[in-house]
């Protein structure tokens, strides 16, 4: 999750054929697309999607003094008792550590202590990394429901799956709330309610990378599920004509070699396909195999 953002304003809109709630949540731009001319309903949707997304932002954002992960990074070796929906969050930051062999480690994030991918040329030292690698590994952390420890010097981000799981929340919210069809996006992460009726599907877009013309994106259709986009086009480092994407392998703290620019995943969820466009991602040249294997709709551009 990116930083909070400091003022929290909610705008509602006319769109094609819809109505479209605006906000900025878990350091991206979020919207949701109601197929309706009911704008009393648009901005009660737009309302409990927004406090939803900054809920979750709250709790679980590391840039939120205070919250749950910030007690858990401040512990200091001390253990520390969650909440049952954290838990659930750190029993599923186990399965995909366990499922990726080690690939996916919500303890890696304090790499970034060595790592600022701002577009420049500095590259650390291969002993800055090692230095920083003694403090990431799930494997280090003890975790029994609902009791976690960490060792001195480790921190936890949640941020790789914390924007797909406030899409489906959001999402599942809506459904329940409004029987018109609704898409909600949040930075290109997203699940429709219920099958469109004025329009055959959704139609959404994927960003083109730095190697596709401006412009040259991929529109999508969506009638129900969701998509998940991960990628690496924004946040990287060049030096001596070598590009270093920001997707870090946590097993030996450097950028994963041969990732595409970007993977995006068609599922049942957005949690779902959030975990497998990551998964992914940290696959490298075997990106496509992986996806192959797993059998979603998904779409690789390197």
């Amino acid at each position: 999750m990116g930083a909070r953002a400091t003022a929290r304003t909610i705008s509602v809109e006319a769109g094609q054929g819809c109505l479209v709630g605006r906000f900025t949540a878990m350091g991206s731009p979020c919207e949701i697309l109601v197929e309706s001319d009911d704008r009393a309903l648009a901005r009660r949707l737009a309302r409990t999607a927004a406090a939803e997304a900054w809920r979750i932002e709250d709790k679980f954002s590391r840039y939120v003094p205070g919250n749950i992960v910030g007690r858990i990074n401040a512990s200091a070796g001390r253990p520390v008792a969650v909440d049952e929906e954290t838990a659930s969050m750190l029993d599923f930051a186990a399965t995909l550590y366990a499922m990726s062999d080690g690939r996916f480690d919500i303890t890696s994030g304090v790499l970034r202590e060595v790592w600022t991918f701002d577009g420049g040329a500095t590259i650390p030292s291969r002993q800055a990394v090692n230095d920083v690698l003694q403090r990431v590994g799930w494997h280090r952390v003890e975790w029994h429901s609902p009791i976690l420890g960490l060792q001195p010097g480790m921190q936890i981000d949640l941020g790789g799956i914390g924007k797909e799981y406030a899409v489906d929340r959001v999402a599942g919210m809506l459904g329940e709330a409004a029987a018109c069809s609704a898409l909600v996006n949040f930075g290109g992460d997203l699940a429709v309610t219920r099958p469109p009726r004025r329009r055959d599907a959704w139609r959404v877009g994927i960003e083109a990378v730095s190697a596709v013309p401006a412009g040259a994106g991929t529109v999508l259709e969506i009638r129900a599920g969701a998509l998940a986009t991960s990628g690496d086009a924004r946040r990287f480092l060049l030096k001596d004509g070598r590009r270093y994407g920001h997707i870090l392998d946590p097993r030996n703290g450097w950028p994963v070699e041969g990732a595409p620019r970007s993977v995006t995943v068609a599922a049942d969820s957005c949690t779902q396909a959030g975990m497998l466009s990551t998964m992914a991602m940290l696959q490298g040249k075997n990106a496509e195999a992986f996806l192959d294997a797993e059998g979603p709709k998904y779409w690789c551009r390197r």
